[in-house]
């Protein structure tokens, strides 16, 4: 109870300064609808209900994503292409592919760098470069372009979340593979063990905790990579085809339902890389 109260006090009061954010941006429209039906001296709780009953507001109330969020997803059949959860299904896929391609580059990568300087010296400054380019640009021109040689679909998307989410791989599993100190290094030495034993017996189970926190940053950056792959590919569907539509429409409260499913998908996500961390520390005998 001591941990869960605090957090349900500060949910109160953010949805409370919510709705008072709503009356704030949606009085002036509300103030003209008024006008035109002639209504004249409102009362406020009036006012107030009127400002989180519109159907296109500038913020739209909590009861109203809600609602929408209960509209897209248990009241509509799965398959459907109104439905949330179709197009969250969609988001999700290019995700985890896009997240298992960063990390398995990520981690092919970190090994090559701590086996070869060479690959230390060349392989790093582009790898950190790669990132100073926006992915709005690159996302449209990756996904014209694949389209010209037949790759679409999926593959288009989880090749610009594999874009982003390898980054953190490579420099949390670099970091973790070099975290062994000296005198550890120095004592399998001493056994006579060769390259392939010491990564194996001392680097990779030293590097397991940056791999996992590596992972949880990966996974979120990916969902952001198949979301802004979508807006490139309005054809494919997924949640960021629903951003893009509602954007374009108008439709404020299909933007934040939209939003919302996005930032419940990747609180999923990072919560299962979590549990497999935990798992894989059991298995090693770490202790909690």
């Amino acid at each position: 109870m001591n941990r869960v109260l605090p957090v349900l006090t500060i949910l109160v009061l953010i949805i409370a300064v919510w709705y008072a954010a709503a009356i704030l941006m949606n009085a002036p429209w509300q103030n003209t609808l008024n006008g035109r039906a002639n209504l004249t001296d409102v009362p406020f709780h009036t006012f107030a209900q009127q400002t989180w009953a519109q159907d296109k507001p500038i913020l739209p109330a909590p009861h109203q994503v809600v609602s929408e969020i209960w509209n897209g997803t248990v009241a509509l059949e799965i398959t459907s292409r109104r439905s949330l959860a179709y197009h969250g299904w969609i988001t999700l896929s290019a995700t985890l592919l896009g997240f298992a391609f960063g990390t398995g580059l990520g981690v092919l990568l970190a090994v090559a760098i701590i086996h070869n300087d060479a690959s230390d010296r060349s392989l790093m400054p582009w790898i950190i470069a790669s990132q100073t380019v926006p992915i709005v640009a690159v996302a449209p021109m990756l996904v014209v372009g694949l389209n010209a040689v037949g790759l679409t679909g999926l593959v288009p998307k989880a090749l610009i979340s594999m874009y982003l989410s390898f980054f953190p791989v490579v420099v949390g599993m670099v970091k973790g593979l070099r975290s062994p100190e000296g005198i550890q290094l120095d004592l399998l030495r001493t056994y006579d063990a060769n390259s392939w034993q010491v990564f194996w017996k001392l680097r990779w189970p030293a590097a397991m905790p940056f791999l996992f926190a590596s992972m949880k940053v990966g996974i979120a950056i990916s969902l952001i990579g198949a979301i802004v792959a979508e807006l490139s590919n309005t054809a494919g569907g997924g949640l960021g085809v629903r951003l893009l539509t509602g954007s374009v429409n108008g439709q404020t409260i299909q933007i934040w339902a939209a939003l919302f499913i996005a930032a419940g998908l990747a609180a999923v996500l990072v919560a299962l890389v979590g549990s497999a961390e935990r798992a894989v520390n059991r298995r090693m005998g770490v202790r909690a």
